[in-house]
């Protein structure tokens, strides 16, 4: 079994996230899916510009501690706003489902705590 490199997590967590913002009538206007690089998503909705930026955190990382990345998202929000767009925040974690205590495998379940999209 070969755990999800950093660079697949965060590709898993991109997938979570996009079929949803999908779902939501997001029109895609770029995506970038390189790791520590934001936005990951830039959106438009009702002719709004949306900036997402989307992190995958492995258990036990908690993907509602939005503190850890203050900095970022902040320096994100403030150049969202030079464009007249929303900034949000999208924390996906992901757990082995089978081990709460290996990491998540590929091709193996695995379990999604995410609850949306967080303005910043």
């Amino acid at each position: 079994m070969q755990p999800l490199t950093e660079q697949e997590l965060h590709n898993l967590a991109m997938n979570i996230v996009g079929k949803q913002l999908e779902a939501e009538g997001f029109e895609f206007m770029a995506v970038n899916s390189e790791l520590k690089k934001n936005p990951q998503f830039v959106c438009l909705r009702e002719k709004k510009l949306h900036f997402i930026v989307v992190k995958g955190i492995e258990y036990p990382g908690d993907p509602k501690d939005i503190e850890f990345f203050r900095a970022d998202l902040n320096k994100m929000r403030d150049h969202a706003l030079k464009f007249e767009a929303d900034t949000f925040y999208a924390g996906v974690g992901l757990v082995n489902a089978a081990d709460y205590n290996l990491p998540v495998y590929l091709n193996e379940e695995y379990i999604v705590d995410y609850d949306g999209l967080v303005k910043i």
